[in-house]
Formats: structure tokens, C-alpha cells, sequence
């Protein structure tokens, strides 16, 4: 088992993505084949895809059928565009447990849990209209193969891999391809995903709450589940503003791509009990309120909203969707139909 956790590193390192708000955008998809004794809680093979490094969908060779991950996803499920990405992670499934094969036989490897990993995608950026495309490969952890797409060419970083790079580097009608869909092709799902969630985001208002750990605690008014990012929360005193003893949170992503804000008021509850405090919440136009009072403090031991995926860490590996068929590369030259 010791080995086989080694050999997980190259999928934990795409695990841990933090969440920027900015203008750079990125679209990438992985897929992992693992090979050898069966693993409880882990699936052969699977697939995810992620948008801004959030989850969209994700298909195993358990479920066998690609699964969105976001409310506004769900529109593009009746497509036939969604029927095929289905299609395309069935046969990546079948062929890669050949690919895995082939590679260990040129590893010299005959027995034991191997890893075989693809990441490909692009990034974009809306401001200056910038992008990029990426197309790696992975084997037990550590790079193998990966497209150098200024130089058009395909390059290893093992002995192992010099086969499969001069095999596919011969083929520059497939290269030529390639280079015209991660110019074009890529970015133009990556921007229609884009929106999508626009779409589905702007129509997010917050859900405020009042907040306290202990009846002696400060009270924090929680707005959560927002978008656009723009919101401002004061608290008044008797109808008047209170900017003493506030102490203001800063903006902060929720999972599902809304955000949240707070506004801690630190008074003692003798104060609070004997004047009106309000928490004004404000975005987008709309005003939302929250008297103070002992019936509306809520505990704030779960206070952060937060919308987690039901798979297991190992599914939550950094992905994104490409749906081309034709640019799935298998190694050795073995390409899908």
C-alpha cells in the first residue's frame, strides 16, 4: 500500500485548488486509469471535469455515466453535445486499461498498482483575450509525457516515453489538429460554460443569518450564497448607523462559486438587549434586514456556507471537459474510433 500512496501524488497535487476571484479562467479535464489489486472506495477509472478548478461533472467506471455537478449544468444535460462527452469517457475507459498495459510492459513492470493520468485544457483571459492550451500525461506520479504546443511537438521526461513522442510527432496532421482545437475549440466551451454560470449565478441573492457561539459572544450578521461579488453590510442602532464596535469580514468564495461576507458586531448582550440593532444587508438593488434578538441568533458552529461533492477526496482531482473525440490521444499511437 506504501507504493501505491507514492504513486497517488501526481493525482493528490491536482486535490488542493484555492479558489481566486479574477479574470482568468480555466477549463481542464483529467482522466485516471489505475491498474492492479482492487481498491476499496476507488474506481478504476474516472473522470472530472472543472471549470475555475469547481467540479462540473464526473463519470467512473462504477456509475458509468457522466453526472453534472452544478444546478446550471442541468440545461446542458439535455443536449447532444453532454450524450457524447458520455460517449467518449466509455471508450477512454476500454482503451486505457490497454494503455496502462503497454506502459508497464515498457517499464518492465508485471504486477502491482499503476497509475496512468491525462490532464489537458486551456486557460483564457477575459481582459486581454490571452489563452492557452496544456496536454499532459502522468505515469505513477511523475510526468510522462507532455504537447509543447509553441513547438508543436510532443516531448518525454523517461526513456520510456521516446517511443510514444516519436510515434506521435510523425502523425502532424493529428498535431495540426490538435493545435487548432486548443487555440479555438477549447476556448470557445470554456467561454460557453462561462455562460452558463453566469447566468445561473446572477440570479443568487444572499441568505443572511445572525450568528453567536455563546450567549456571551459577539454577533455576527452572516451573508452567504451571493452573486456578483458586490455587497455591503452595516448595522444600525436605533435607526441610526453603528461604526463602533463593528468589526467588518472580507469577502470571502463559497464552493459553489457564490461568496460570503460578515459584519461582527462586539457589544455585550445587555446592549444589544436593551436598543434595536439591525443588520442591513444591501446587493443588487435589494435590501435585506435582520432585527436583533434572541430569537433570531442562530448557532455559528456550521456558519460557513458550503456546497461538498458526496464523492471521495480521489474523485475531487482537478479536471475539465474537452468532448472532442478525436483528440484523445492513447499512448503508443492507440486512438479511439
Amino acid at each position: 500500500m506504501h507504493g501505491f500512496l507514492s504513486k497517488m501524488k501526481f493525482i493528490i497535487f491536482f486535490i488542493y485548488i484555492t479558489f481566486v476571484y479574477s479574470e482568468s479562467h480555466t477549463f481542464t479535464t483529467l482522466y485516471t486509469e489505475i491498474n492492479g489489486q482492487a481498491i476499496a472506495g476507488i474506481p478504476e477509472f474516472f473522470a472530472v471535469t472543472t471549470l475555475d478548478g469547481r467540479q462540473i461533472d464526473y463519470y467512473d467506471s462504477e456509475i458509468k455515466k457522466l453526472i453534472p455537478r452544478q444546478d446550471w449544468m442541468k440545461k446542458f444535460m439535455s443536449g447532444d453535445r453532454f450524450k457524447e462527452y458520455n460517449e467518449i469517457r466509455e471508450r477512454v475507459q476500454q482503451t486505457n486499461k490497454i494503455n496502462i498495459t503497454v506502459i508497464m510492459q515498457q517499464f518492465s513492470q508485471s504486477y502491482g498498482v499503476h497509475t496512468y493520468q491525462r490532464m489537458y485544457g486551456c486557460g483564457w483571459e477575459d481582459k486581454t483575450g490571452y489563452s492557452q492550451g496544456f496536454d499532459q500525461y502522468g505515469y505513477d506520479g511523475e510526468d510522462f509525457i507532455s504537447l509543447d504546443l509553441k513547438a508543436l511537438r510532443y516531448v518525454t521526461a523517461v526513456p520510456q516515453g521516446l517511443i510514444t513522442t516519436e510515434k506521435w510527432n510523425n502523425d502532424t496532421a493529428h498535431l495540426k489538429l490538435l493545435n487548432q482545437y486548443y487555440q479555438h475549440e477549447c476556448v470557445y466551451w470554456l467561454k460557453h460554460f462561462l455562460m452558463l454560470r453566469k447566468v445561473d449565478l446572477e440570479r443568487r441573492a444572499p441568505v443572511v443569518s445572525l450568528l453567536q457561539r455563546h450567549p456571551s459572544s459577539p454577533v455576527v450578521c452572516h451573508a452567504t450564497g451571493f452573486y456578483p461579488p458586490g455587497l455591503t453590510i452595516t448595522w444600525l442602532k436605533n435607526g441610526q448607523d453603528q461604526d463602533e464596535d463593528v468589526d467588518y469580514g472580507a469577502l470571502l468564495p463559497n464552493e459553489d462559486e457564490t461568496f460570503q461576507k460578515t459584519s461582527t458586531l462586539i457589544i455585550e448582550p445587555e446592549e444589544w438587549k436593551k436598543n434595536q440593532f439591525v443588520c442591513v444587508v444591501e446587493h443588487m438593488g435589494r435590501t435585506f434586514r435582520k432585527i436583533l434578538t434572541e430569537n433570531e441568533i442562530k448557532s455559528s458552529t456550521k456558519a460557513v456556507h458550503c456546497c461538498g461533492f458526496t464523492e471521495a477526496v480521489i474523485r475531487l482531482v482537478l479536471s475539465a471537459l474537452v468532448g472532442v473525440a478525436t483528440v484523445i490521444l492513447l499512448v503508443y499511437g492507440i486512438r479511439s474510433s
